[in-house]
């Protein structure tokens, strides 16, 4: 059985990472790489942390709009299944190049098999949103990571086609977290690239969507909150957003935060263990924070895994100071038999029922 691989981002990469590893022992797989994310700290160091095959193809493709950058990537993808005539496609996830590989497999009459299925914000103004809804009424499979996704694909009338699975991001983080750098082993890089230590205590922030980068007005709330934290702030800056963050930063005097460059998975992950409290608006990073026990708070409006929202455990806040502040504060409570991602063995079952 051949079966095409697309990724295009962080996540993707690290899902990725452990299903291919299933995956290649019973199938032909060719990965496909459609360059969404192409900075290096984005992209390639997580294929080398990761031991992820090199691309079969690598089609560059990365900025414009989301009309333009999703019907480049189909028009590319089209021409790879094409020359490939895979059995199956599968998509990881809810970026554009999920979407796209989708569309593209779906016209061409070939089977498309999506993880991280269901997912719902119930909120169209998301990109995301409109990509994962699109993707699943076109999949022939659907593999969900908990019991509230599956919930979403009966809602739909989706149910007859999805597995509940578990996450393959809890098998990596899993697996990866054996082999994971301590702090001392942990190479941070200022955005001017010069090398910078980890403290012994602080906090670990990712901060990069749209909607709380577009103004300095929204970041400048959010890094306000961090300087005004007991222990320094590390915060890896996403590529489109070094340039407002270190303004903000030197404009306004802060010295409690660590810009640098962004990092790798391993890197991330020992952050994550080692740090006090996560602030984040990844959906990535909101669950590694869950599986390593960490209190989380997110910046967003919409809860993205509900699961995680128990406890204090994982909260929302608003791109506003004394709304972060607020929900810092409080204290989490754990409960280690509370399990909602699977016991770290998804990739096995996604894919068995790839091969079916």
């Amino acid at each position: 059985m051949k079966i095409v691989t697309v990724v295009g981002a962080r996540p993707q990469f690290i899902k990725a990472a452990v299903v291919s590893r299933q995956l290649r022992k019973h199938t032909n797989e060719i990965l496909v790489h459609t360059g969404q994310h192409y900075d290096y700290n984005m992209s390639d160091i997580f294929f080398e942390q990761l031991n992820i095959p090199h691309p079969d193809y690598n089609l560059g493709i990365s900025r414009g709009t989301h009309g333009q950058m999703t019907g480049r990537m189909i028009e590319a993808i089209e021409d790879v299944l094409l020359n490939e005539k895979p059995d199956k496609v599968l998509v990881y996830g809810d970026t554009n190049s999920t979407l796209a590989a989708a569309l593209a497999a779906v016209k061409l009459h070939i089977p498309v098999n999506h993880v991280e299925a269901g997912n719902r914000l119930n909120n169209l103004d998301n990109p995301e949103e409109v990509n994962r809804i699109c993707t699943d009424h076109v999949s022939n499979k659907l593999f969900a990571c908990t019991k509230s996704a599956m919930d979403f694909l009966d809602r739909e009338g989706l149910s007859d086609k999805a597995f509940l699975v578990g996450d393959p991001m809890y098998d990596a983080f899993s697996f990866y977290s054996k082999i994971a750098p301590g702090i001392e082993g942990i190479g941070l890089v200022d955005l001017e690239g010069k090398k910078t230590s980890v403290p012994v205590c602080y906090y670990y922030m990712t901060c990069h969507r749209q909607e709380n980068t577009d103004t300095d007005e929204k970041l400048d709330s959010i890094l306000s909150a961090m300087e005004s934290l007991d222990a320094p702030t590390i915060y890896p800056v996403h590529p489109r957003n070094g340039q407002r963050a270190k303004y903000i930063c030197e404009k306004n005097n802060y010295h409690n935060i660590i810009l640098t460059k962004p990092v790798g998975y391993l890197e991330s992950i020992a952050l994550v263990s080692h740090a006090k409290k996560i602030i984040t608006d990844s959906g990535g990073l909101q669950r590694e924070a869950f599986f390593a026990g960490k209190q989380c708070v997110t910046v967003f409006d919409n809860v993205i895994w509900p699961e995680t929202m128990v406890g204090n455990r994982n909260q929302l806040a608003k791109p506003d100071k004394e709304d972060i502040i607020e929900k810092l504060i409080k204290k989490q409570i754990l409960d280690s038999d509370y399990l909602p991602f699977g016991d770290g063995h998804s990739a096995e079952r996604i894919c068995s029922e790839i091969i079916k």
